[in-house]
């Protein structure tokens, strides 16, 4: 008997804990939803079959921060990786068959246009030839040489690679799908991994006329703006970022202040009394920070740029700085 008497006893303090921390559960809910107390609490409840009070726009109001809806530029940009070449370079051919005798020059030398950079020796046995001089068609610096003498060349084998390493640019290919938006003078901006933190800005130069079959992307080549850099050189690895699309004086607005619900982008925009209005709107131009509003807000609109993650329409919020 005690033991079953010392089981009832437990049983109802369990049961009265419950109540209590239910009770005060309760109490919180109902002061969250704007009420001054719970029923049977000083002061009354709504009564039944009439609206309930507005939130209160006190303490219990949620903390957002906004941001204006503001006219701005918008840039849609592709990334795309790529190398640094000379501007202009050429490989310089023997005109007879033979053997290499002499090179003149070494890489990085400076050569000048009609510069003699080899000798190439056409004899045969039993036959001797006058040796054969290999020019230089353009100014430059010494990029290769791909042979050494003693070598056996043929018109077709490149003896010097020259190229003009006072201008530089990027060579890159852009993909097909981005193919069309691909033309001479569009701005873009490189990177480069031996520069960390540096950007430097470039243009679109040159655009191929046709695609690439097998990699199914177009060539491209930029020039750098201003002066040269003598710390960039042929060969670097180079990151660019290519304006595809360029739209002003549009509404925009910070990326991260657009929610993404069931295939509809939504923000939500403060009214004049404080209270988070949700608002389905549609866009246009984005890049890794802004994006542009097509529908759905005007010009001055306060968008709330954090917190709006746990609104809900209609809610009172408290704008901090």
């Amino acid at each position: 008997m005690k033991k079953k008497k010392s089981s009832v006893i437990v049983t109802v303090i369990i049961v009265l804990l419950i109540l209590v921390i239910a009770f005060f559960l309760y109490r919180e809910i109902m002061s969250r939803l704007g009420y001054n107390s719970a029923p049977g609490v000083s002061g009354q409840s709504a009564p039944a079959g009439t609206a309930a009070a507005a939130p209160s726009t006190g303490r219990n109001a949620t903390s957002v921060r906004v941001t204006p809806v503001v006219l701005g530029t918008i840039e849609n940009s592709v990334i795309i990786n790529g190398d640094i070449l000379a501007s202009f370079q050429v490989s310089l051919y023997p005109t007879v068959a033979g053997k290499v005798t002499e090179t003149r020059f070494q890489i990085g030398d400076r050569v000048s246009q009609g510069t003699v950079v080899a000798m190439v020796d056409p004899s045969r046995p039993g036959e001797v030839y006058s040796q054969n001089p290999v020019i230089s068609t353009i100014n430059g610096t010494v990029l290769s040489v791909p042979v050494n003498p003693g070598d056996t060349v043929s018109p077709n084998t490149a003896i010097y690679v020259v190229g003009d390493l006072s201008r530089l640019v990027v060579e890159t290919f852009v993909p097909e799908r981005f193919a069309n938006a691909a033309r001479r003078g569009l701005t873009a901006q490189v990177f480069l991994e031996a520069l960390p933190g540096e950007t430097f800005q470039a243009t679109v130069d040159e655009v191929s006329p046709v695609l690439d079959p097998v990699s199914r992307t177009l060539k491209i080549r930029l020039r750098f703006s201003g002066p040269a850099d003598n710390r960039i050189k042929a060969g670097m690895f180079a990151t660019v970022s290519l304006v595809t699309n360029t739209r002003k004086d549009v509404p925009v607005i910070p990326r991260s202040t657009v929610i993404n619900t069931y295939g509809s982008w939504i923000v939500f925009v403060v009214d004049d009394k404080n209270m988070a209005q949700r608002t389905e709107v549609t866009l246009g131009l984005e890049n890794e920070t802004m994006v542009e509003v097509t529908g759905g807000l005007n010009v001055g609109d306060r968008v709330v740029s954090a917190g709006q993650n746990f609104l809900s329409q209609g809610e009172s919020v408290r704008v901090v700085e």
